[in-house]
This record gives C-alpha cells, sequence and structure tokens, in this order.
C-alpha cells in the first residue's frame, strides 16, 4: 500500500538548535552621504561664484541755464533729432528741422533701421574733421588715441513723446553705447515736433 506523509509542510525546512537562521537583507538607504555631498557643493559654489554687480548707464541731461550765453552751443551739421512716439515708431532729423517750402526734413524709420542712420551720421561727421589742436592736446593728456577727437562734434538728441515706451526710450540709450556716441542727451520735444508726429501716425493709422 501507498504510504501517505503526514507530516505537515515542514519537511523542507529543519528547526533545531544547531540550525543557524538567514539574515535578512536591509533595504533602508543611508543618505548620510549625500547630505555631506550636498554641503561640499554649497560651499563650493559659495566661494566660488561671482556675483555680477548692476550695470548703470550714464545719461547726460542738460542744465538749467538762465543766460543764452552760457548755453553750449552745438555745430549744426552734426546734430541728429531723434523722437519716439508710439507703435514703436522712431522720427529724426538732421541738424535744425525745416518744414516749409525749401523742404522738409523730418523723416520716419524703426528701431531695426535708426542704428544704420546713428552710424551714416557719425561717419558723416568723421570724414569733416578738420584738425583741432586744443582738442587734440587735452585728449593726449587724459590718454586718449589721436582719433579720439574725430567725432566730437558729433551730437545726439534724444525727444520721447509721452506715447513713447520705457523700453524704447531704454533701446535708444542702449544704442548710444553700442555706437558710441560720445555726447547726447535727453530733452523735451517741442510742441512743433510733438504736431509733426501726430500727424504722421494718423496718416500711417497708428493708433
Amino acid at each position: 500500500m501507498a504510504s501517505i506523509d503526514t507530516g505537515g509542510g515542514d519537511s523542507g525546512h529543519k528547526k533545531g538548535p544547531g540550525v543557524k537562521k538567514a539574515k535578512k537583507l536591509s533595504t533602508r538607504v543611508d543618505m548620510t552621504p549625500m547630505v555631506d555631498l550636498g554641503f561640499l557643493l554649497i560651499t563650493f559654489f559659495i566661494f566660488t561664484t561671482t556675483m555680477s554687480s548692476p550695470t548703470t548707464l550714464d545719461l547726460n541731461m542738460p542744465k538749467d541755464i538762465k543766460d543764452p550765453k552760457d548755453q553750449t552751443e552745438a555745430k549744426e551739421s552734426g546734430v541728429l533729432t531723434i523722437m519716439l512716439g508710439k507703435g514703436d515708431q522712431v522720427y529724426y532729423y538732421e541738424g535744425k528741422l525745416s518744414v516749409d517750402a525749401s523742404g522738409n526734413n523730418f523723416k520716419q524709420t524703426t528701431f531695426k533701421g535708426i542704428r544704420q542712420i546713428i552710424i551714416d551720421k557719425k561717419k558723416d561727421v568723421i570724414s569733416r574733421y578738420k584738425p583741432d589742436a586744443e582738442c587734440e592736446a587735452k585728449a593726449k593728456e587724459k590718454g586718449k588715441p589721436a582719433n579720439y577727437c574725430f567725432d566730437k562734434d558729433f551730437v545726439v538728441i534724444i525727444k520721447p513723446d509721452k506715447d513713447a515706451t520705457y523700453k524704447n526710450t531704454v533701446d535708444i540709450l542702449d544704442e548710444m553705447t553700442i555706437n558710441q556716441a560720445r555726447t547726447y542727451a535727453m530733452v523735451n520735444i517741442l510742441d512743433q515736433e510733438y504736431e509733426l508726429i501726430k500727424a504722421t501716425e494718423l496718416n500711417n493709422g497708428i493708433k
């Protein structure tokens, strides 16, 4: 006859004082080394990182002068007047504003086009430079190069109207730095200039 095993389910596992129990593997991760590494990295970046200093932009503002004799005059041929309107529009004229039967030098452009206009005007002023012993002597004393005086008559006048944005004003000041315009100032726009801007915006459908 066939025998039946009634010993239960422990036939494959021996128990007793001479049998060692298997050690259970721990699944716990020790994060202490990672914390130490994190503090080391933070300390490293603190001591090696250089904090950037804020960039400042010099802005020349005209002085309030009561006596016209004390007013500094610029050569008309070297002056470029730039006006800022709404819709990222830029208006300009060279020298003195002329809007009459003899001609109109009031023109319109964009921020993409104004850079080339500034470059061309500066080149024109440099091409008409005549030796100035006094200016060159002062430049030499300051350690400036010989061509420092070549664009001394180049003057840019910036006139934002009340509809111009702050961003456009900053952008045009950046153009002064990019194109190395040494003499520039921001002044109030004249009534005639403002009327010309509004008339141009009306004709172009700028609202």
